[in-house]
């Protein structure tokens, strides 16, 4: 099978899967910070490009593929081949974004990503109706299994990593050899045979089908769609926005502005302002304490307001604007409308248009979104701007 492949289409499945995983993987890096809204369109962005990339060089693929003259494709299982596809990757990119995972939860991730690729493409493969029949090698239907999980994995783990520059890059063309070897792994073990030799695809051929022409057609016009999302990608935030001056500081309060707390907390409010020693917490229906030391961040969040310490996040009673009040300031600092971060703990800032995201770190190291307001302080407490006047 693999001998007879088109190389041109083959490097094209390539380029797709990997343009498709670049822009995938950097909307769901922007849902950090964003409203509740921003964020569920960013994810369901994100899981269109990546859902749209691996199908689409799914069907590439098996263009390149030396499969007989006469062959047609089944609409619904190529439609549910798609589906599987969106719904698995969607909830695999939610929980690593949502929860910033560490080995063990980004292996379940990749787990549910390989499997979700390898569902599609057998999916899509008994998709194909002809006078034939398909036949799978069980030790390379396995190895490919193993290609997508492994290569998932090493694509969600570098596009976590504290690590910045060519990390989209490298994590997209980890996502796109997942998605490709996996695919030429499997058509390797894939035997096309005689109808009757084993099962008969024929009977299904009362079903809607379409033929390599439309198909084609429908795959060019993806990678028109791919190509598009990936160069708007590029385009920095504020982009067509250069002949507005930004707004003067004191237009900018919003940026900064405290977010009321929903529900009243019945215990009186910290005394003195960097005085507290511990946070109070919510974990397994009791309160625990988590010393200031410990303290890597505290965000609100819709109803709740919740403190990392560099492990995971537990909700806390107070609003965002106690525990502003109740923090150091020499230490503590309020980045952004939800997000108090501990400047000790940065060990990374990297802008992002106008604003400004930061790592902090710990065991699971997390993200914190500095709003443009803040982001000439933020430099500052890092020793970043030059003392002198610019």
């Amino acid at each position: 099978m693999l001998a007879g492949h088109n190389p041109y289409l083959v490097a094209l499945s390539l380029a797709i899967a990997v343009l498709g995983g670049y822009t995938g993987l950097g909307l769901a890096g922007r849902i950090l910070g964003k409203t509740d809204l921003q964020r569920r369109a960013l994810l369901v962005g994100a899981a269109v490009f990546l859902s749209t990339g691996i199908w689409t060089m799914h069907f590439i693929g098996m263009l390149a593929a030396p499969l007989p003259a006469d062959i047609a494709y089944l609409v619904l299982p190529t439609i549910i081949s798609y589906l599987i596809c969106a719904l698995v990757v969607g909830v695999s990119i939610f929980f690593v974004v949502g929860s910033r995972p560490g080995t063990f939860g980004t292996g379940l991730a990749a787990l549910l990503l390989g499997v979700g690729i390898c569902s599609m493409h057998y999916v899509g493969i008994h998709g194909l109706a002809g006078p034939f029949a398909i036949e799978h090698d069980p030790l390379k239907v396995l190895l490919s299994v193993v290609i997508a999980i492994a290569t998932a994995y090493g694509a969600l783990r570098i596009f976590l990593d504290p690590q910045v520059g060519l990390r989209l890059a490298i994590s997209a063309v980890a996502f796109g050899l997942a998605v490709s070897g996996m695919h030429y792994t499997a058509m390797w073990g894939m035997h096309v045979v005689p109808a009757g030799s084993g099962h008969d695809m024929a009977a299904m051929g009362a079903s809607f089908q379409m033929s390599s022409q439309f198909v084609s057609l429908v795959v060019a016009c993806l990678c028109f769609l791919v190509t598009a999302g990936f160069l708007l990608f590029l385009l920095p935030e504020q982009w067509g926005r250069a002949d507005t001056p930004p707004p003067l500081a004191a237009t900018e309060g919003p940026e900064i502005a405290e977010v009321p707390a929903i529900e009243p907390d019945p215990a009186p409010a910290p005394a003195q302002r960097g005085r507290i020693e511990r946070i109070p917490v919510q974990s397994g229906g009791a309160t625990q304490f988590v010393a200031i030391r410990e303290v890597r961040s505290i965000r609100s969040d819709a109803h709740y307001t919740w403190v990392h310490d560099g492990n995971r996040e537990r909700m806390c009673g107070w609003s965002i604007s106690e525990a502003e009040a109740a923090l150091d300031p020499t230490i503590f600092i309020r980045v952004h409308r939800s997000h108090i971060v501990a400047m000790p703990h940065v060990t990374l800032v990297r802008k992002e248009g106008d604003a400004a995201v930061v790592e902090l770190d710990g065991a699971h190291p997390h993200q914190a979104p500095v709003s443009r307001a803040r982001v000439a302080e933020v430099k500052a407490r890092l020793g970043l701007t030059r003392s002198s006047a610019g």
